[in-house]
């Protein structure tokens, strides 16, 4: 059987030095950094390396680096500090009179469209409770929930969620935007096919966009490839690009409305079935929901459609 770590042989001050060291690649500036002495610090890492029964630091003269284990060892120990962090935070908000807390991560899609309004009704009928909402790409919502980092998460149903209680929130349509000058936008029928597209160069997200599987595994089932000219990490961004006409984009209509009429961009409304998305809000399988958290799941739900 495996050793695991006694967590009786390992505190924070230990864990943060270690933090410390990778990121500075010394063990002295690491110690500086911990106000330690430099042979404290070296016996803390020394037990530290001894508890983990694994090597996590690599010594030379170009100094230090960390090891396979190592890395995992640096992963898990943020996510206890941020862990830390947030458990403190919450404590002071009990402190200060706020009696719940929540955190919120919602894709850029639920957070524009959608949860304004929702959340503005839930937080005028509870002032004690906070919610910390914090936008991502919906395959980072997914494992901030699995991981425990996200209380409530809401992402697009193309995502896989496995480890989640999953339920519908709302939907949106997807359309294509095009610039006025460009060919798409000349077309004479109100409707066209995500095939007829292809023709085109496109603007899309970066990696993990949920949009941007959806667009690629349309276009792998057409057997045509997408060729992305630009890639960027907002709407606001692509709307920018599209109207500079480096190429077309599919985007969420009604969370990018207010960029069309700015920057005079041509809607093209697709006839594909798949233009027509679900987004999803999720929990964490078996998770024990506190009563703050619970309150804004029967909310979200009260107003998905």
């Amino acid at each position: 059987m495996a050793s695991t770590i006694n967590p009786a042989r390992v505190d924070f001050v230990t864990l943060r030095l270690f933090c410390a060291v990778a990121q500075s690649g010394s063990i002295t500036k690491g110690a500086e950094a911990c106000h330690l002495a430099l042979s404290a610090a070296s016996r803390r890492l020394s037990d530290f390396e001894a508890a983990a029964g694994s090597k996590l630091l690599e010594r030379s003269a170009q100094g230090i680096a960390l090891t396979p284990a190592g890395h995992v060892a640096m992963q898990h120990a943020m996510r206890l500090f941020q862990g830390f962090e947030q458990f403190s935070n919450e404590l002071g908000d009990y402190a200060s009179g706020v009696r719940g807390h929540v955190r919120l991560w919602a894709n850029m899609s639920a957070l524009t469209e959608f949860l304004p309004t929702t959340l503005a009704a839930f937080l005028g009928q509870h002032p004690d409770i906070r919610v910390e909402v914090e936008e991502q790409l919906s395959g980072d919502i997914v494992r901030a929930l699995v991981d425990g980092l996200a209380d409530v998460g809401v992402f697009a149903e193309s995502t896989p969620a496995y480890g989640l209680d999953v339920a519908p929130f709302q939907t949106d349509e997807l359309v294509v935007l095009c610039a006025r000058p460009h060919p798409l936008a000349r077309l004479r029928a109100k409707q066209v096919d995500f095939k007829t597209c292809l023709a085109h160069e496109f603007v899309g997200l970066n990696r993990s966009s949920s949009l941007l599987e959806l667009t690629s595994r349309a276009a792998e089932q057409a057997g045509i490839p997408m060729r992305l000219r630009v890639q960027v990490r907002s709407f606001d961004a692509m709307c920018h690009m599209i109207a500079a006409n480096l190429g077309i984009g599919v985007v969420p209509l009604a969370a990018c409305k207010a960029q069309v009429a700015a920057l005079d961009l041509k809607v093209v409304h697709l006839k594909d079935t798949w233009a027509t998305r679900r987004l999803l809000m999720a929990t964490k399988t078996g998770a024990a929901l506190t009563p703050a958290t619970q309150l804004l799941v029967r909310q979200l739900l009260a107003s998905s459609n």
